[in-house]
């Protein structure tokens, strides 16, 4: 067992000093661990694995298992009165209620970061001091705690332990699993207490809360740019390497993320899981479905504080202001013309070359951008999604939608 154990049998608080030893005083004892983290190949260790066979579960230590299999023996009598989750031991909902309080009584002494518990304290020291402890035996990854090596080694194994009752899908670990079964019944437990917009994780709602903030925490070393989340940055970051590791087998194309390989992958089984409950439209992703629900319901719930201008999306509102500030700092190096937007300027790029990689698959005319390949298809299928308030004329495009209604205001635009 870690020292981790140790110490959360102590009332007392841990200091840690700067070079990663511990002193802990319990019961009146006191008592010094030290780990000197100064070499770490020589901490660096190859930790045994041991499984739960009843829910696939794995421990660095047989004392774990045997203390994590009384969970399926026992009852749970302690229950939180707040959220009504229940626990085996009276000590793992006294750590749980302090999530609902948000006492945090674990201090860091090198930058002051506070900790519900005590191994999570322990494992953000090995922040500092660079300690990875444990090592993955097939590519040699190491990393801060066991958790994180058993779930890593899944991805070599393949093994998606955790599966979803509902449609079957299967997750490598088991917080996965609840967020994904949150997606089906709806649930989204967390709140933004600024707008009241709710969230099916913590992680989502306190990225969500920069937006309020204006807080973007994680900076690009090479252009400068800022971004509320580390996923954005990481994907940023292989913009200006060109890379992108991601490749589909079926047609070659290749993505930045697994998420936009996933989702492509759609295009070619031609399956769309997300229908409109309103008109029956079918979507690749939730996320343009939720954005084409507004088109029903006339919600723009991002508002420009400089015009009054409302959007449906917060990155259309954030090109917006780019209007009033002038600010165009995308920059096409062949004609010097700037653009607002990275995609606006990729398409751009292909008029210069010529690259049209979007083509239509009923007639094979090929476009620069997707936008321009859905525009398209409208006249194939007969879709005229745009509709005049006044007089209910439909149209294929916003653009012909606005210039019609200029009849109604007298050949002027209408505010």
């Amino acid at each position: 067992m870690e020292d981790v154990n140790y110490l959360e049998s102590c009332n007392k608080t841990p200091v840690f000093d700067s070079v990663g030893s511990v002193t802990q005083t319990c019961s009146g004892e006191k008592v010094v661990l030290t780990k000197t983290f100064a070499n770490q190949s020589s901490v660096e260790r190859k930790i045994p694995e041991y499984k739960c066979e009843n829910c696939r579960k794995t421990f660095s230590s047989e004392h774990e298992l045997f203390t994590h299999q009384e969970i399926h023996n026992k009852k749970k009598p302690y229950h939180c009165d707040i959220c009504g989750k229940s626990f085996v031991y009276n000590s793992v909902l006294t750590n749980h209620k302090r999530i609902h309080t948000g006492e945090k009584q674990f201090h860091c002494e090198i930058c002051g970061k506070s900790f519900i518990n005590n191994s999570a304290l322990v494992i953000h020291i090995r922040s500092h001091t660079g300690e990875k402890p444990y090592l993955c035996g097939v590519c040699g990854k190491c990393f801060v705690d066991s958790s994180n090596l058993t779930r890593h080694k899944r991805i070599h194994t393949g093994e998606n332990p955790f599966h979803c009752e509902i449609c079957g899908k299967s997750f490598i670990e088991n917080s996965k699993l609840t967020i994904h079964i949150r997606r089906h019944t709806g649930e989204q437990p967390y709140h933004c207490e600024l707008c009241g917009k709710t969230f099916v994780n913590s992680s989502d709602l306190k990225s969500h809360e920069r937006v309020h903030t204006g807080e973007k925490p994680y900076h690009c070393d090479l252009c400068g740019k800022s971004f509320y989340v580390n996923s954005q940055l990481a994907i940023h970051v292989l913009m200006h390497s060109g890379e992108k590791p991601y490749c589909c087998e079926v047609c070659g194309k290749a993505f930045l993320t697994n998420g936009h390989l996933n989702t492509h992958k759609k295009i070619h089984t031609g399956v769309k899981p997300y229908p409109c409950e309103i008109c029956g439209k079918a979507f690749l992703k939730n996320h343009d479905l939720k954005r084409h629900t507004q088109i029903h319901t006339g919600e723009k719930p991002y508002r420009c504080d400089v015009c009054g201008n409302s959007f449906c999306k917060n990155s259309t509102l954030v090109v917006h202001k780019q209007i009033h500030t002038g600010e165009k700092s995308y920059l096409c190096e062949m004609c010097g013309k700037s653009f607002n937007r990275n995609s606006d300027l990729i398409s751009h790029k292909r008029r210069h070359t010529g690259e049209k990689p979007c083509p239509c698959e009923v007639c094979g005319k090929s476009f620069v951008n997707n936008s321009d390949l859905n525009r398209h298809k409208l006249v194939h299928t007969g879709e005229k999604p745009y509709h005049c308030d006044i007089c209910e004329k439909s149209f294929i495009t916003s653009t012909l939608l606005k210039r019609h209604e200029r009849i109604h205001a007298g050949g002027k635009p209408l505010n």
